[in-house]
C-alpha cells in the first residue's frame, strides 16, 4: 500500500514537472511565434521592396555577420544560464557580478576586434568585392560587436528569470525596427534601397534591442549582485564557455552554409532566395525552440538528482508535443509554397523545392526532440561541440557538391541532409551515455512500463480477492 502510494506521488511529481514545462513553453511559444511573424514581415518587405539581387546581397552579409558575432560572444550567451542560476543558489553573488562583467567585457573586446581585422581586409584587398559588397559589409561590421552584447545582456536577463524580457529585445524589437524603418524607406526610395541602407537598419534595431536589454539587466538584477565584489574565476568559466562557443558558432555556420557558399559563388540572387526559404522553413523548428526556454533547467535539475526516469518521460512528452506542432506548420508550408513564396516576389517561386526539402529535414529532428540542449545540460557540451562540428563540416562538403550540380535546391539537400545525420549522432551518443532513449523512441519505454503498471494492477486485484 505504501509502494502504491509513494508511485502515485512520483507520478504526480512527473505531471506538474510537464506541465510547468508545457505551460511555460506555450507562453515561450507565443513570444517566438510573435517574433517569426515580425522577421518574415521584414523578410517580405525587403525582399519584395529591394528584389532578389539586393535582398541577396543583404543575406549574404548578414549571414557571415552572424556567424561570426557568435563565435565573438565566446560561449558566454549560453554559459551565463549556467553559472548566474548556480552562483544565485548557492549565494555567491562576487562570482556572479563577475562573470557578467568578465563576459561582457571580453565578447566587446572580441567583436571590436573582428570588426577591425574584417574592415582591414576589406580595404586592404577590395579586388574580390564589388562596391556595392564592399560597403554593405562594412556597415556589417558595425554590428558584430552590437549582437554579441545584445546576446549576452539577454541571455543574463533569463538567468535572473525574465524570460519575456529576454526574448522581446532581440526577437521583436530587433526586427520590427527594420520594418519600420524599410517601409519608411520604401516610401521614399521605392526599389531603389541598397544593401547597405538595409544594413544601416539592421544595425539601428539592434541598438535598440541592446539598450531594452540592458534596461532590463538593471530592472531584474538582485541588489546582492549589483553591490557585490566582483570576484573572477576565468579559468573555469573559459573551460566551460569555449565548447559553447564551438556549438554556437558551429550551428550557425551549419545553418547559413548554403547562403555563404552561394553567395561566396557570386550566385547572390540564389542567396538571396535560399535565405528566404530557410528562414520559413525554420518556422517549423518554433514548437521546439520555445519549449526548450523551461526545458533546459529541468532537464539539469532532473539529471544532477540522477532521476532518468523522470526525465525520459519528460523528454519523450516534450518531443511528442514539439513534432506534433512542426508536422502541422510543415504541412501548412508545403502545400502553399509556391503562392507563399510568389508573395515575395516572382523570382523567390524557384525556391519551392528547396522549401520542401527543408521542411523535410526539420520535422525529421523535430522527431528526434531536443537533443543539442540535453547534451549541453547534462554535462556533455563538448561531445556536442565535436558532433556538430563533424554535422557543420559535412554540410559544407555537401553544400559545394550539391550546388554546382544543383544550385541552390543542392543547398537544401546538403542542409537538410547535413542536420538529419547531426541529430541521428547525437540521439547514438545520448542513448549510449545517458541510457536514454531520444525523442518518440521513448515510447517503447513509455508502452513497457505501461504494461508492467497493468499487469502489477492485475496481480493486486487477483491477490486482494
Amino acid at each position: 500500500m505504501q509502494g502504491q502510494k509513494m508511485e502515485l506521488h512520483e507520478r504526480g511529481a512527473v505531471s506538474a514537472r510537464i506541465r510547468r514545462v508545457v505551460v511555460g513553453g506555450a507562453a515561450a511559444f507565443s513570444i517566438y511565434v510573435a517574433s517569426a511573424g515580425v522577421t518574415a514581415c521584414a523578410q517580405l518587405l525587403i525582399a519584395r521592396i529591394v528584389g532578389a539581387h539586393t535582398y541577396g546581397v543583404y543575406a549574404y552579409v548578414i549571414a557571415w555577420i552572424t556567424i561570426l558575432a557568435y563565435f565573438c560572444a565566446l560561449g558566454f550567451d549560453i554559459a551565463l544560464l549556467r553559472f548566474v542560476s548556480a552562483y544565485q543558489t548557492v549565494g555567491a553573488s562576487s562570482l556572479a557580478r563577475g562573470i557578467i562583467q568578465y563576459a561582457e567585457r571580453r565578447s566587446v573586446a572580441a567583436g571590436l576586434l573582428v570588426a577591425f581585422i574584417g574592415a582591414g581586409i576589406i580595404h586592404i584587398w577590395p579586388w574580390p568585392f564589388s562596391a556595392e559588397l564592399r560597403n554593405t559589409f562594412l556597415v556589417g561590421f558595425v554590428l558584430v560587436p552590437i549582437l554579441a552584447l545584445l546576446w549576452i545582456r539577454c541571455s543574463i536577463v533569463r538567468a535572473f528569470g525574465g524570460v519575456v524580457p529576454a526574448l522581446i529585445p532581440d526577437r521583436v524589437v530587433r526586427d520590427g525596427l527594420l520594418v519600420i524603418l524599410i517601409v519608411v524607406a520604401g516610401l521614399f526610395f521605392g526599389s531603389r534601397i541598397e544593401p547597405q541602407g538595409i544594413m544601416m537598419a539592421t544595425v539601428a534595431g539592434a541598438v535598440v534591442g541592446l539598450l531594452l536589454a540592458s534596461q532590463g539587466v538593471r530592472r531584474l538584477c538582485p541588489n546582492a549582485i549589483r553591490t557585490a565584489e566582483p570576484q573572477y574565476a576565468p579559468a573555469s568559466w573559459r573551460q566551460t564557455a569555449v565548447p559553447f562557443m564551438i556549438i554556437a558558432g558551429a550551428e550557425a555556420l551549419l545553418n547559413r552554409a548554403g547562403v555563404v557558399l552561394l553567395g561566396w559563388f557570386g550566385e547572390t540572387r540564389d542567396a538571396g532566395i535560399y535565405s528566404l526559404v530557410f528562414n520559413i522553413a525554420f518556422l517549423v523548428a518554433l514548437p521546439r525552440t520555445a519549449i526548450n526556454t523551461l526545458f533546459a533547467p529541468t532537464i539539469s535539475s532532473l539529471f544532477t538528482r540522477n532521476d532518468r526516469a523522470t526525465l525520459q518521460v519528460l523528454v519523450t512528452k516534450a518531443a511528442l508535443w514539439t513534432l506534433s506542432t512542426s508536422v502541422a506548420i510543415a504541412l501548412g508550408l508545403a502545400i502553399m509554397a509556391e503562392p507563399l513564396l510568389s508573395w515575395f516576389g516572382k523570382d523567390f517561386v524557384a525556391g519551392a523545392p528547396a522549401l520542401r526539402i527543408l521542411l523535410l529535414g526539420q520535422v525529421t529532428a523535430a522527431a528526434f526532440g531536443s537533443l543539442l540542449l540535453i547534451m549541453t545540460m547534462t554535462e556533455h557540451e563538448r561531445g556536442a561541440a565535436m558532433l556538430l562540428i563533424l554535422s557543420a563540416a559535412i554540410n559544407i562538403l555537401a553544400s559545394v557538391a550539391f550546388i554546382y550540380w544543383l544550385g541552390l535546391t543542392g543547398a537544401a539537400i546538403a542542409s537538410s541532409t547535413a542536420l538529419i545525420i547531426w541529430h541521428i549522432a547525437m540521439a547514438f551518443f545520448i542513448f549510449r551515455y545517458l541510457r536514454l532513449l531520444p525523442g518518440v523512441l521513448g515510447l517503447l519505454v513509455s508502452n513497457r512500463r505501461e504494461e508492467a503498471t497493468a499487469r502489477r494492477d492485475i496481480r493486486v486485484k487477483a491477490s486482494s480477492v
